[in-house]
């Protein structure tokens, strides 16, 4: 296959990145944030700069199908609320990415992945004792709503690894399983679409990277259907704790790489 042949990747190697695609779909409609694992494996297969560039369409596509699944369950509120900050973490994160080698940034975003996966297990605990979930229109939540924002613009600039910061955010605001789906749909569309000028100036896409890209997103497909059908066989606690549980590994998987 030209593609493979274009990145000199291995068999085994195009086969990891292939998974790696299908996990995105998964991710987008079934457990967000458990495509850091996804980030984990192009990097490790790819130039870890490139591998940004590459997955980001990949994301796109993904998200697409996510919208087109759980677009009636988006909270629109949360959404306008959270944007502003995005926008000032991704222009942040472009920054970081003009100077910053590749082993600085995987170290800092698996260090806030850790953080904010531990965070929010520290707040779930909070809201169970008060019996009430954290209230996003809150002066409290609007703060948070801040810097989460922040993070997750920052975090998704630099190594599309925004999944699981946002994943934290809505799990803390106390976001039940299809409003959560439905809200981070909308939001990693915009989002990500949003960074494509900002990694195109960086050169991390172009020609050659969106042409093994479109070899990729032929993954995603199954891999969105597989999600879509586990997500209605996964109850609430699972479905928490397996979005930690992939924070978690993705941040430990940044920091070990």
């Amino acid at each position: 296959m030209d593609t493979i042949t274009l990145w000199h990747l291995t068999g085994w190697e195009f086969a990891a990145l292939a998974f790696a695609a299908l996990l995105v779909g998964f991710s987008k409609t079934a457990v967000s944030g458990a495509n850091t694992v996804s980030l984990a494996i192009f990097a490790a297969v790819l130039p870890a700069r490139a591998s940004t560039g590459i997955l980001l369409p990949v994301l796109i596509a993904g998200d697409v199908l996510a919208v087109l699944t759980y677009r009636r369950h988006a909270h629109w509120p949360t959404l306008w609320r959270l944007f502003p900050a995005v926008g000032v973490g991704v222009v942040v994160g472009t920054l970081f990415l003009v100077w910053a080698d590749d082993a600085l940034v995987r170290t800092s975003i698996g260090v806030i992945l850790l953080f904010m996966a531990g965070v929010t297990v520290w707040r779930r605990r909070q809201a169970e004792a008060a019996e009430q979930p954290d209230e996003v229109a809150s002066r409290a939540g609007r703060a948070k709503a801040r810097s989460y924002g922040v993070l997750g613009g920052f975090t998704t600039m630099v190594a599309n690894a925004g999944g699981p910061v946002m994943s934290m955010y809505l799990l803390s605001a106390g976001f039940r399983k299809l409003g959560f789906l439905g809200t981070s749909a909308f939001f990693f569309l915009i989002v990500n679409v949003s960074k494509l000028p900002f990694s195109a100036g960086l050169g991390l896409i172009d020609g050659h990277s969106l042409l093994l890209d479109a070899v990729l997103v032929v993954f995603v497909v199954p891999g969105a259907f597989l999600g879509k059908w586990a997500v209605n066989r996964i109850n609430q606690r699972l479905f928490e704790r397996l979005v930690i549980a992939a924070t978690v590994v993705g941040g430990l998987q940044l920091l070990l790489a």
